[in-house]
């Protein structure tokens, strides 16, 4: 197993993806733009797939999107009117090359690409009834599933198969489906994922993030609505309903960690709602302290509220190297330990003496955290208070975010206090249920807030299924010789 240094102790969100249908426009180019900007969603591998309204083509691999497409030359191969771009972070399905997506298969009625960010809670049982039923899988991802269902549905019209597929899909997901000449947004009934509509130059472009509208020069429309199935081709942009939708139950960490800072989601400036939380943690946790700092670079806008709240400075007290890049070590504690200060360096006149207000967004298991509180400590710090922009995280996410099992979540384990004394800081702060959802200001009982209270909103998996897709996952991640990382799902 190795480790990666860049925020081994966070949630990690599934993937970003970015759609395209823009005929007489560098399509490809638009959504290697378009991924740049949702870069932050995975780092595991890109992928681009291009329809010339004949076929599908390809290119994708493991690394971040400037290293899969650093050969300018993959661009002259992806010319066409649409196109489909994925960036991705495992959560179902080891992290190898056949995994990367966005997913081309060819069956009887042509070629279609899938771009997916989210967790099918009923993917083993699925793929189990559709192995016995004869399916041949390519890959080890439940993303792979929505193509067998399209493909086994009986359906020549292809909106017809999509509609007849969905009931069959349970969890979180956000679709990007692209045909020779079609493209197709799809959300799940509670919206848990995102997903939004832009308009560039009267084409159309959906992506997982409004920043990603921003970079490539678009116009945000409108959030795609939970349920809805948005289609767009030659004659336009059309929706329709696919499902009844329950609760809307966007995932909050979407405010609190994954998203960028300059997107709006449910027409709220993400930064803007870092700071709120920022200001009803400090009301709710009046410290003491000479200086805040918080931990770059998802935490910096609460605590920038933090500190308007108490009237106290807001300093950088750590530099981030952003030149890490896909760095992995071993799991000791030797390398986890320096990873961290390869990652954050404090500032050492700056810190000396004083007393600290340290803010993060979340505490998981507590590894990372002790590590900070600690190279403060060696820095001079006299006091290291930490303020937590969020509620403790006590239950595990079944919907597309990589946390640990629930006996691994600190917060699940133990108190505030204790927590304190764990990772060596003189007091912990967390921001309480109620503040946090009037900061975010989703209507009453919107927004999935599952992994602070374990109530969830969707179905979940059963214990079994979850062991067995995991094992499934080892399997193959133990069998791979590298993979092909090409398209090779033929249905």
């Amino acid at each position: 197993m190795s480790y990666e240094i860049m925020n081994e102790d966070k949630m990690h969100e599934e993937c970003g993806v970015f759609g395209i249908f823009a005929p007489g426009s560098e399509v490809a180019r638009l959504t290697y733009f378009g991924l740049y900007a949702l870069q932050h969603r995975g780092q595991e591998s890109a992928g681009i797939a291009v329809s010339d309204g004949q076929a599908i083509r390809i290119e994708k691999g493991m690394g971040l999107v400037s290293e899969v497409f650093q050969d300018s030359a993959k661009f002259a191969r992806l010319r066409g009117t649409a196109a489909v771009g994925h960036v991705r972070y495992s959560t179902s399905g080891a992290s190898l090359p056949v995994n990367a997506q966005p997913l081309v298969v060819r069956y009887r009625n042509g070629f279609l690409a899938v771009a997916h960010n989210g967790n099918l809670v009923n993917g083993y049982e699925l793929r189990q009834r559709l192995e016995q039923q004869g399916s041949i899988f390519q890959t080890t991802t439940d993303s792979e599933l929505i193509a067998h269902l399209i493909a086994r549905s009986g359906e020549e019209d292809l909106l017809a198969a999509v509609e007849k597929s969905l009931p069959e899909l349970r969890g979180a997901y956000t679709f990007i489906l692209m045909t020779a000449d079609k493209l197709i947004g799809l959300r799940d009934p509670h919206g848990i994922r995102p997903l939004s509509l832009g308009r560039l130059d009267g084409s159309f472009v959906l992506a997982s993030e409004t920043c990603a509208f921003d970079t490539v020069g678009a116009e945000f429309v409108r959030d795609i609505e939970p349920g809805e199935m948005v289609i767009i081709d030659d004659s336009g942009c059309r929706a329709r309903k696919n499902a009844v939708s329950g609760s809307h139950a966007l995932c909050i960490f979407e405010f609190i960690y994954f998203a960028r800072p300059d997107s709006n989601l449910h027409g709220r400036n993400v930064h803007l709602v870092r700071k709120e939380l920022g200001r009803r943690l400090a009301r709710e946790n009046p410290v003491t302290a000479d200086i805040v700092i918080g931990v770059p670079d998802s935490s910096l806008s609460a605590a920038s509220g933090v500190a308007e709240q108490l009237r106290l400075p807001y300093e950088m007290g750590f530099v981030k190297n952003r030149y890490i890049g896909r760095t992995f070590i071993q799991p000791t504690q030797e390398m986890r330990s320096l990873g961290v200060r390869l990652k954050l360096n404090p500032l050492k006149q700056l810190i000396s003496g004083k007393r600290i207000c340290l803010v993060d967004d979340s505490i998981v298991r507590g590894t990372t955290s002790l590590r900070i509180v600690e190279m403060l400590r060696n820095a001079g710090a006299r006091e290291v208070h930490v303020l937590i922009s969020s509620p403790p995280v006590i239950a595990p996410c079944f919907y597309g975010i990589d946390t640990s099992a629930a006996g691994e979540l600190v917060a699940a384990r133990l108190p505030a206090g204790e927590i304190a004394r764990e990772i060596g800081a003189d007091s912990l702060g967390y921001l309480s249920m109620e503040g946090m959802t009037e900061s975010v200001g989703l209507p009453a009982g919107d927004g999935c807030t599952a992994c602070f209270s374990s109530n969830y909103p969707a179905e979940v998996p059963s214990a079994r299924a979850g062991r067995d897709l995991l094992d499934l996952s080892v399997r193959a991640g133990e069998e791979d010789n590298g993979g092909c990382g090409g398209c090779g799902n033929h249905l």
